[in-house]
C-alpha cells in the first residue's frame, strides 16, 4: 500500500470506535477505502485484490499519523497482519502496534521503494522478517536491512507476553523488593 501519511482515521474510521474490546475491528480496517457506500468491495483497493495477501503490510511513509487511537492497531492485528513495514511510523501508533503484537519495521526510504517496485512487478513477492536477527529481506532481490526495536518489546514479542504478563513473571522479585523497601 504505497500511500504516505495514512492516518489512524483512515486505518479505522471513528464511527466504528464504539467498543473498548479488541475484537471485530479487523473487518473495519481501511473501511472507507475497501468498500463503497453500499458496503460493496472496491476492486481497485489493494486489500480487495486477490493477488496480494499475507501477514506483512508494506506501507508508505508516515504510517499511523493522526490521533492516538489504539483501535487502529487492533484493526491491523484483527485483520491478520503481524508486521507493518514503513520508512516512518507515528510514535504513538508504533507503540500501539507493539502493544498489540504487531511488529512495526522501520526501513530506509530506498529499501521501501525497492520493496514497492518488487511487489508491483510480482504481487507474490516474499518478504522475510527475522525478529531475533532484526533483519528484513526482499526475497525477490536478496537485499535486506537491519531494523531497530526496543529490547524489552523484542523480548515481549518473541515470548508472546504483554506488559502484565511480564510483571506477573517477576511477581516474586517485586514482592520481595516491596517487603524490604516499604
Amino acid at each position: 500500500m504505497p500511500l504516505e501519511n495514512v492516518d489512524t482515521d483512515q486505518i479505522v474510521p471513528a464511527r466504528f470506535l464504539k467498543s473498548t474490546g479488541r475484537e471485530g475491528f479487523g473487518e473495519h480496517l481501511f473501511r472507507d477505502w475497501r468498500y463503497d457506500e453500499n458496503g460493496n468491495p472496491k476492486a481497485d483497493f489493494v486489500l480487495n485484490d486477490p493477488r496480494y495477501g499475507g501477514e506483512i503490510l508494506v506501507a508508505g511513509k508516515n504510517f499511523g499519523c493522526g490521533s492516538s487511537r489504539e483501535h487502529a492497531a487492533w484493526a491491523i492485528a484483527g485483520y491478520g497482519f503481524r508486521v507493518v513495514i514503513s520508512s516512518f511510523f507515528a510514535d504513538i501508533h508504533k507503540n500501539n502496534e507493539l502493544n498489540n503484537f504487531v511488529l512495526p519495521v522501520v526501513v530506509s526510504e530506498n529499501f521501501l521503494a525497492e520493496l514497492f517496485a518488487s511487489i508491483s512487478a510480482d504481487p507474490k513477492t516474499k518478504v522475510r522478517v527475522d525478529l531475533p536477527a532484526q533483519t528484513v529481506m526482499n526475497m525477490a532481490t536478496g537485499s535486506g536491512e537491519h531494523f531497530d526495536i526496543n529490547g524489552y518489546k523484542k523480548h515481549c514479542l518473541m515470548n508472546g507476553i504483554d506488559d502484565i504478563d511480564y510483571l506477573l513473571a517477576h511477581k516474586d522479585v517485586i514482592e520481595k523488593w516491596e517487603r524490604t523497601n516499604a
